[in-house]
């Protein structure tokens, strides 16, 4: 039974591994976004207008909530497969 628990826990710690390098890739990508929306002038852009100018500044906040969103999602599941994982811990040594 310790044997498919440590099993059980090395595959969620891949798992989780992989979903924190997909949330680090979209940090990044916010990151650069929130750069390139820095470096924009505070007076009269003559790019675009002003509309596309409002429809970056919402590009950018979508994808800010959007990494927030995930690292929330994160947090929630790794609390789940740890609660889980502390319950069959719990209940074998019951047995």
């Amino acid at each position: 039974m310790q044997h498919i628990v440590t099993e059980m826990i090395e595959h969620m710690s891949h798992s989780h591994a992989q979903m924190a390098r997909i949330l680090e890739t979209k940090r990044h990508v916010a990151v650069r976004m929130a750069q390139m929306v820095q470096a924009l002038p505070d007076h009269h852009p003559s790019f675009g207008g002003m509309s596309e100018l409002m429809e970056s500044s919402h590009a950018l906040t979508k994808n800010v909530v959007a990494y927030l969103n995930s690292i929330a999602d994160l947090q929630e599941t790794m609390a789940a497969t740890i609660g889980a994982v502390m319950k069959e811990l719990g209940g074998e040594d019951e047995e």
